[in-house]
C-alpha cells in the first residue's frame, strides 16, 4: 500500500497565513499546481507555508559521474589504463 502524497485531496497541506489577501494568493498557487490544502487565516501566528514551499522547490536530482572500469582509458587523458594511472 503506497503512502499518499502530500498536497492531494486525501492528504491536503496544512498552511497558515496572516490575511485573506495572502490566502487568495496561496489558493491561486495551489490551483496552478493542482494541489490541495487546508488554509487557516490567523494574524496572531507567523505565516507557515513551508509544506507548500517544499513541494514547489524540490531539489534537482544529482547525477554523479560514473567511475571508469579498471581497463578503461584513464579520464585524465594520459592514454594509460585507469588501473595503471589514477586508480
Amino acid at each position: 500500500n503506497r503512502e499518499e502524497k502530500p498536497g492531494t485531496e486525501n492528504f491536503p497541506l496544512t498552511l497558515i497565513v496572516p490575511s485573506d489577501s495572502r490566502k487568495a494568493e496561496i489558493e491561486a498557487t495551489l490551483k496552478e499546481h493542482e494541489l490541495f490544502a487546508n488554509i487557516e487565516v490567523n494574524a496572531d501566528v507567523a505565516e507557515n507555508v513551508s509544506e507548500l514551499d517544499v513541494l514547489l522547490h524540490k531539489p534537482a536530482t544529482q547525477v554523479l559521474e560514473k567511475k571508469p572500469n579498471r581497463n578503461d582509458p584513464c579520464s585524465c587523458g594520459s592514454g594509460k589504463k585507469y588501473k595503471k594511472c589514477c586508480a
